[in-house]
């Protein structure tokens, strides 16, 4: 044991008479400073969140000539709050504990015709956990083509009586034409027709309601339309 504490010493002895080994430099290329004008700012037209941080309501389509205010219509001056955006659900107690976290705010617009009723809303997120716009364009899209013999809904019986296509200019964007009216007593038949897209953190809503089938470039031209303004 002598022997092993003495070769130790010996060792940090001869060690510490050595001269410190120097370490290879860091491989690091000069960093030269840019010159030049700094890039111009995106003008208001071209920066989507100068536009989505203003008045939602200057985003949505405008109303037609010669049509009025749906009799239903819920909106505040063309605003949605909380209440009023679930109070559209089945169940609206659930839907506002599910987005009283990321719920921001809400446009909507909305007319009537001889024939038909139109209502679109721009919904905005938070988004601090989630790309919750597309998740509520995804949500509505699910709903839109659910299978009506396993879900007690008379809107949809699946492909058999909903027609879907892609809304032009979008990746995901889908309108929706369902063929089969709700027919309920005491009640005339209702057609109906939906449209689900997302920008940023914008979702968009088309809910479309008539008396007769709603056509394919109805509920599409929308659609299109709306998006292009965002």
């Amino acid at each position: 044991m002598l022997g092993l504490v003495a070769g130790t010493c010996a060792g940090y002895l001869v060690q510490a008479d050595r001269e410190p080994t120097r370490l290879p430099s860091l491989s690091q290329p000069e960093l030269t400073r840019s010159r030049g004008k700094a890039p111009e700012p995106l003008p208001a037209s071209l920066d989507r969140q100068v536009r989505t941080e203003g008045d939602l309501r200057k985003l949505l389509l405008k109303k037609p000539a010669g049509t009025k205010e749906p009799a239903w219509f819920t909106g505040t001056d063309g605003w949605f709050d909380l209440a009023d955006y679930t109070s559209t659900y089945d169940d609206p107690a659930e839907m506002f504990d599910a987005m009283a976290h990321g719920f921001r705010r809400a446009a909507v617009t909305g007319w009537e015709t001889g024939t038909y009723s139109v209502e679109i809303r721009l919904v905005q997120f938070r988004q601090e956990e989630s790309i919750a716009a597309a998740d509520s364009a995804e949500n509505h899209q699910f709903w839109a083509t659910f299978d009506g013999k396993e879900w007690d809904s008379p809107w949809t019986d699946g492909d058999k009586n909903t027609k879907s296509w892609t809304v032009p200019g979008t990746e995901d964007g889908m309108a929706y034409v369902h063929t089969v009216p709700v027919a309920e007593p005491g009640y005339e038949p209702v057609y109906s027709a939906e449209a689900h897209a997302w920008r940023g953190d914008l979702a968009m809503e088309i809910w479309i309601y008539s008396t007769e089938p709603v056509p394919r470039k109805t509920v599409l031209g929308l659609a299109e339309r709306q998006m292009e303004r965002l």
